[in-house]
């Protein structure tokens, strides 16, 4: 018997599309792939205009080979390598929960994920990376909200979250066993990667390609990938989405939801006002 999903914290839609990313490091559905180019700006519309208001609440995706036996099996033995606390991050970045190393996959994995051009900023440049480490670092990546007690086994999409670790713990280990696939495979770091090499890792996590030691593939990368688009979109005050420019680039006003007075002055015509984040309207 399979636990119960429950409340996780977090939602993605087991029909939400496949990411993968290009060379150019553009991310866009595979599906839409085949059919032709679509613009960065009109995937960040659909995406943006679903999740923008709810950024801060959604659930890990489930997928990958790696059995929950043998998850807690590595748990046990490399507990130490994986999941245990590590120093915080030095260097005045202000990192709560990565360390150095971890650090520097997260800001080039969410650089290569979502990257700069000529729509609009970068995740990196927004400050996604302090979203997903104040994430890690809080109630949600330590699981606060989720049922870990078992039993463990391998669910369907619509059975949530199945794993005996917490979020953080799956996102530093996932960071841990893709860095030793970088080194083993490039003699690099990920981090130490050209763009073009950073995208096609990311695409073989993404398509299956890659088999990770310790954590089912398809659940990390969908994590990382979850929060990456969340840190982009989520009100400023959790970290990312730096002076609101993800809102401001797909036309997004922000927290304000009374728009009373607006009816009248702007009937039939369009809408444009500065984005306000939650702690402007305090």
């Amino acid at each position: 018997m399979l636990r119960s999903a429950g409340w996780s914290g977090r939602k993605l839609s087991p029909s939400s599309p496949s990411f993968a990313c290009s060379v150019t490091g553009e991310i866009m559905s595979t599906r839409e792939k085949s059919q032709g180019d679509v613009g960065r700006r009109d995937f960040l519309k659909l995406f943006g205009a679903a999740g923008a208001a709810g950024a801060a609440a959604s659930t890990l995706p489930l997928g990958g080979s790696a059995s929950a036996d043998e998850i807690m099996a590595a748990t046990a033995t490399d507990t130490k390598h994986h999941y245990a606390a590590t120093e915080p991050h030095v260097g005045g970045s202000g990192y709560e929960f990565f360390n150095v190393d971890e650090s520097a996959f997260i800001e080039a994995a969410v650089d290569t994920l979502l990257p700069s051009d000529s729509t609009g900023p970068g995740a990196k440049e927004l400050g996604v990376a302090t979203y997903i480490d104040r994430q890690m670092a809080g109630g949600y990546g330590k699981g606060d909200r989720l049922y870990l007690e078992g039993p463990f086994g391998e669910g369907t999409p619509e059975q949530g979250y199945q794993l005996p670790i917490t979020p953080s713990e799956l996102i530093r280990a996932g960071i841990a066993d893709v860095n030793a696939f970088v080194q083993k495979n490039h003699k690099s770091t990920f981090d130490g990667l050209s763009a073009k090499d950073r995208a096609a890792v990311l695409a073989d996590l993404e398509g299956g390609k890659v088999e990770l030691p310790t954590v089912p593939t398809a659940t990390f990368f969908g994590l990382l990938l979850q929060l990456t688009i969340e840190g982009y979109f989520a009100d400023p005050m959790y970290g990312g989405n730096k002076d609101r420019a993800a809102w401001k680039m797909i036309g997004f006003p922000g927290a304000d939801a009374m728009y009373m007075d607006k009816i009248e002055p702007f009937r039939n015509r369009p809408y444009k006002a500065e984005p306000k984040g939650i702690q402007d309207l305090i």
